[in-house]
């Protein structure tokens, strides 16, 4: 299930030229930019700094639903001189406060994992040591290259502070390029992030993370966008479907993220619990 599982992941983006000619190579950038927005019909004007702050805002309340979120995920880590794998899980969001859940299904060995996010806490669950660790923001979601934030609503605006470093293009697509510096006190997976956003749709393209000594750490594309309605914030939100994560210090490894059969109906009360959780692997 799994290989089959894998071999369609890759035919898929294969088909929607978003695959890289090899393992280590980086996707081209038009087509992670065609993907997402149409042409512009004149020259983009450079941003002001409130203008800025105003993008960060609407990238951030696009996404935010303020209610409740469930998707069905398949994530696909390829290392250099490894089999593929292909790993499913549910995640779950209760925006209004802040928690997720992350659920593995599949693979066998990793079915009943989980990893949960409630006060500004991240903790991990390992089923067969029946036993909880926190975790920091850092930590590589499944072993893959993915990240908590990977998954959970965007907060650009209430964790970073954001210059403007121009206009650049991304194949054909004008983007706006801001340079964004964690803010102090705020716990993030990378202090300082590059981020291309299409001056056509305010969508991001692009986004790059460096540690603190500077090193680039990953360079993360999102071609793909879902619209989703919420009766809870009564109005459109905007969801990833696809996230395509290249490790830049280990060349060659790379994860991809697609996220399926969204929903955004209200959830069980109890369900962000470290109980639930754990009564899922019973």
């Amino acid at each position: 299930m799994i290989r089959r599982q894998t071999l369609c992941l890759t035919l898929c983006a294969a088909a929607l030229g978003l695959l890289p000619a090899a393992a280590h190579a980086q996707p081209a950038a038009p087509a992670v930019a065609a993907e997402t927005a149409p042409p512009v019909a004149a020259p983009p004007q450079p941003l002001d700094a409130a203008a800025v702050k105003k993008l960060l805002q609407e990238i951030d309340d696009r996404q935010r639903n303020s209610g409740d979120y469930k998707t069905l995920v398949y994530i696909e880590r390829k290392e250099r001189n490894k089999n593929d794998v292909v790993f499913e899980a549910v995640v779950y969001r209760r925006d209004a406060d802040d928690k997720l859940m992350i659920l593995f299904l599949q693979p066998k060995a990793e079915r009943g994992k989980g990893y949960l996010r409630i006060e500004k806490n991240l903790w991990m669950y390992d089923p067969g040591a029946g036993k909880w660790e926190r975790r920091t923001e850092r930590e590589h979601i499944g072993g893959t290259d993915s990240r908590r934030a990977d998954f959970d609503e965007s907060r650009l605006a209430d964790e970073y502070d954001a210059v403007y470093d121009g206009i650049e293009k991304l194949g054909k697509v004008d983007a706006h390029k801001l340079t964004l510096t964690v803010k102090k006190g705020v716990d993030v997976a990378y202090p300082k992030l590059s981020l291309w956003v299409s001056a056509a749709s305010s969508m991001v393209l692009k986004r790059q993370e460096f540690a603190a000594s500077g090193k680039l750490m990953r360079t993360t594309y999102t071609p793909k966008w879902a619209r989703l309605y919420s009766a809870s914030k009564k109005a459109e939100v905007w969801s990833p479907k696809e996230i395509r994560i290249f490790d830049e210090v280990e060349k060659g490894n790379s994860t991809v993220i697609l996220m399926k059969e969204q929903d955004l109906r209200p959830l069980q009360t109890n369900l962000f619990t470290k109980a639930w959780l754990e009564s899922q692997s019973r």
